[in-house]
């Protein structure tokens, strides 16, 4: 997973949890189970173990973030 991860370094992604939340920001570093990731909030540090899905933020033609619904 952690290699999977490495090709998400320095884009905007969604990472969705296993308790049904999401966080959205831009992906710093993948250190051995954790990854930490710029929100607007700050960083956070989230645990491998509890990632289920992880996808880059769709940009319209514009290249701004575009508005979706989270599924």
């Amino acid at each position: 997973m952690n290699e999977l991860l490495k090709n998400f370094i320095e884009k905007d992604c969604i990472i969705y949890c296993v308790n049904n939340t999401s966080v959205d920001g831009i992906i710093k570093d993948v250190k051995e189970n954790a990854v930490l990731i710029e929100t607007r909030e700050g960083l956070q540090l989230i645990n491998v173990d509890f990632i289920t899905r992880v996808r880059e933020y769709p940009k319209n033609k514009n290249g701004k973030r575009k508005g979706f619904l989270i599924d």
